[in-house]
């Protein structure tokens, strides 16, 4: 039976979805942008700034649906510049430092309120 996350930490998703859905031992997260909870929009800077957002957001989740950085086995990054890539693993290595997930990075035409990234994941429950 599947379970629907809600994390009081990230900020409102922007349309008709949840922040993630937990199933059996499994959490699947919708994609989480750059946005920060408490000022509202997308955090200023670029890509470095919008990735560790993105990150946090995503850290949120994961917490809320009962795993974290550690039990996740996949991520799904999207880029709006693959130019962009080299800045990006920067962040992510931050977060993802041994034992990292599968992954797959895409360049993509446009993101949700112009974001330079988005990344979602599926994890495990602790």
């Amino acid at each position: 039976m599947s379970k629907v996350i809600t994390s009081k930490n990230a900020p409102d998703a922007i349309g008709p979805y949840s922040h993630g859905n937990a199933f059996g031992e499994l959490i699947f997260t919708s994609g989480q942008l750059p946005v920060c909870k408490e000022k509202g929009g997308i955090v200023a800077g670029g890509v470095a700034e919008q990735s560790r957002q993105s990150l946090e957001n995503l850290r949120s989740v994961l917490e809320a649906g009962g795993g974290d950085m550690n039990t996740v086995v996949k991520t799904t990054c999207y880029l709006a510049n693959i130019d962009d890539f080299a800045a990006f693993n920067k962040v992510y290595a931050e977060f993802f430092t041994t034992e990292c997930p599968a992954r797959s990075c895409f360049a993509v035409k446009d993101l949700p309120m112009g974001a330079l990234v988005e990344i979602e994941a599926i994890a495990y429950r602790k």
